[in-house]
């Protein structure tokens, strides 16, 4: 489920370090929690749907194999992306 393009533009705005930031990884940690929640919603109306739910896994590692970079580079940042979303870790 893609997000809307002005969801999508304000995420961006609040998680990126730059004027022209769209791929550091706390922007993609963010866009990925987001359509990761957003999910849940699918799932409970949609409960046999197993090819959606692999696509959850395949962004819930891609989510976790982020943090695991930032937290290796950059541990303040990891900290605070993990603060500013909820993310139990």
């Amino acid at each position: 489920m893609p997000l809307e393009s002005q969801h999508k533009a304000g995420i961006v705005a609040k998680f990126a370090r730059g004027a022209q930031d769209t791929g550091s990884p706390e922007v993609q940690i963010a866009l990925l929690s987001e359509r990761i929640t957003g999910l849940g919603e699918h799932f409970t109306a949609h409960k046999r749907d197993h090819a959606s739910r692999r696509g959850l896994l395949k962004m819930v590692n891609q989510r976790r194999k982020l943090l695991d970079f930032l937290k290796s580079t950059a541990p303040e940042r990891y900290k605070a992306i993990i603060a500013a979303l909820g993310l139990r870790r």
